[in-house]
């Protein structure tokens, strides 16, 4: 029988009915998560080593983090207890300085012997049709063999002990708040909890605060905002810039185009701040590692350009977020393209002549002081080579892969050091990938020998070697069967056989990504399905094409 121990009377323990009325006290009822909580948790207490100070991860926010906070000193308030919500009824231990702990979890293939735990679990009966007390009854009785137990490594960033940071005055509201959330504080954001009873006070009708002037009568006044000349066909540009003193023969220009009344200087109407102001300030936050402001704000736009070489990379939640905000824009080429430098890659722009200062400082908590767009530049790395097959090794074939990869890595400015041929054999192929590693190889590329036939023992090599962080299997046709992985320092990419003929294959997506030293996740490789069927043209544009976008 589980015995209990509260941290909120630290040396008593107490048994499942005790356990049941303490829950119902803290919890206002005893939730059947919450009593499974209380063996989960003193499955992983029991399983820590004695006297270690350890900190907690509940991975659902239901009921079970109230059991974290009823048996250990973790919780929400002192920042001991994280939830990490991936909607699995599992929680961690974890020694804070070493990251090691103990993982217990609801295991679903345990619950066939425990049909009221498996109905409540899964929801094949609403709540209200569920037998209640012989739920509890399972719980009580049989609750530690219904879980999983596992010794699991907490990462570095998730173990991290929380800080609030630098306290600023938010300079909307005056509120005191943490300044990682941003320029301005979330409730300001338009991430408040409330309902606005009252419209802003800031918000001003432009119309009544921002008089336009008859053009005959604008003479010796200055434009407030570049105005743009169109000749259909042939040209379009800046005629006018902001701060053009208007003379007599101005008049007759501006009428062709279309102007019979201006915007002429004049103070900045409260509420609001001018397109060219705004974008600057925008431009400033968006700017990361790569990237430069190219020249000065037009018409409330401004562009950046690649300092360097190398893969774009940008914050699309966060690019989304801005784009969702009225009267405020940001456009850039596709996420991991190929940029060079000095070439565009991103523009933003404030719409209106004047925009709101509410919307102004709501796009800049979005972008929340940390860079949107940055650049990965492309490393020259060393990089080795491992050929592999049979037919290759005795010399039945000529080999081919070693010129197409050549080509392909000399590109983008690296250089293959050292190239092996290994026949198809496991030990070979392990001590081969080694061998590469060993020699300081940054990248290793294999070939061949990564699908499904008996002899293709190119993916059991590797992991003999040693790889790790493996990812096989790639939403890219043709590529299908491309591989990445590390072993030791150096990364490593296993190239299929369709690379030999297919101009254009996964290879060319992830190759650059490699080169610039990016991390690849299942969620990266995930996006790639999307865009990842090469229509295979006579004549090939890539990257300028779909492609791997």
């Amino acid at each position: 029988m589980t015995e209990y121990a509260t941290s909120l009377k630290p040396g008593t323990s107490f048994s499942f009915s005790q356990f049941v009325e303490l829950a119902t006290w803290f919890h206002n009822y005893p939730a059947p998560g919450l009593l499974l909580g209380g063996h989960m948790v003193e499955e992983a207490k029991r399983r820590m080593p004695e006297g270690v100070l350890f900190d907690a991860i509940s991975e659902t926010s239901w009921c079970l983090p109230d059991a974290v906070q009823l048996l250990t000193p973790c919780t929400l308030g002192n920042g001991w207890l994280r939830v990490r919500n991936t909607g699995v009824y599992a929680l961690s231990l974890f020694d804070k300085q070493t990251g090691e702990g103990i993982r217990v979890r609801l295991d679903p293939s345990k619950l066939a012997a425990f049909p009221h735990t498996h109905c409540w679990l899964m929801k094949t009966k609403p709540k209200k049709e569920q037998d209640s007390k012989a739920l509890r009854r399972e719980i009580e009785e049989h609750g530690p063999e219904m879980l999983s137990v596992s010794a699991i490594m907490v990462k570095p960033e998730v173990a991290r002990k929380r800080s609030k940071g630098e306290i600023v005055i938010c300079l909307l509201c005056g509120d005191a708040y943490p300044s990682l959330h941003g320029a301005i504080c979330r409730n300001c954001s338009g991430d408040s909890p409330y309902m606005e009873g009252v419209e802003s006070a800031i918000a001003v009708d432009i119309k009544q605060t921002i008089p336009s002037t008859p053009v005959e009568e604008s003479i010796g006044k200055a434009v407030a905002h570049d105005m743009t000349r169109i000749v259909p066909g042939e040209s379009k540009g800046v005629e006018f810039s902001r701060g053009h003193v208007v003379t007599a023969g101005d008049v007759c220009r501006l009428q062709q185009m279309g102007r019979f009344n201006l915007y002429v200087d004049q103070k900045v109407p409260n509420g609001y701040i001018h397109e060219d102001e705004a974008a600057k300030t925008f431009a400033g936050r968006m700017c990361g590692h790569g990237v430069a402001i190219e020249g000065d704000p037009r018409e409330g736009k401004i562009n950046f350009i690649a300092e360097t070489d190398g893969i774009l990379l940008l914050d699309d939640a966060k690019q989304r977020a801005f784009n969702t905000l009225p009267d405020v824009v940001v456009a850039s080429r596709h996420e991991f393209s190929l940029v060079r430098a000095g070439r565009r890659i991103a523009a933003t722009r404030a719409i209106p002549l004047y925009l709101e200062r509410n919307i102004f400082g709501r796009a800049l908590a979005i972008l929340n002081g940390t860079p949107l767009f940055s650049i990965a530049p492309l490393r020259k790395v060393n990089v080795g080579l491992l050929i592999t097959g049979n037919e290759v090794f005795k010399g039945l074939i000529e080999d081919r892969f070693a010129d197409v990869l050549n080509a392909k890595v000399a590109h983008f400015g690296s250089h293959i050091s050292k190239t092996l041929i290994r026949p198809d054999d496991a030990a070979e192929i392990a001590s081969a990938a080694k061998e590469l590693e060993q020699a300081g190889c940054e990248l290793i590329i294999t070939t061949a020998g990564l699908s499904v036939d008996p002899d293709d023992v190119t993916r059991q090599g590797l992991v003999e070697a040693g790889m790790k962080d493996v990812l096989y299997g790639m939403p890219v046709l043709p590529g299908a069967m491309t591989l990445v992985g590390q072993i030791g320092k150096s990364r490593v990419l296993g190239v299929p056989a369709c690379a030999l003929f297919h101009k254009t294959t996964s290879l060319d997506i992830l190759l650059p990504r490699l080169l610039a030293d990016l991390r690849i996740t299942r969620s990266d490789v995930a996006k790639l399905g999307n865009g990842g069927l090469c229509m295979e043209c006579t004549s090939c544009t890539f990257p300028k094409c779909p492609f791997g976008r």
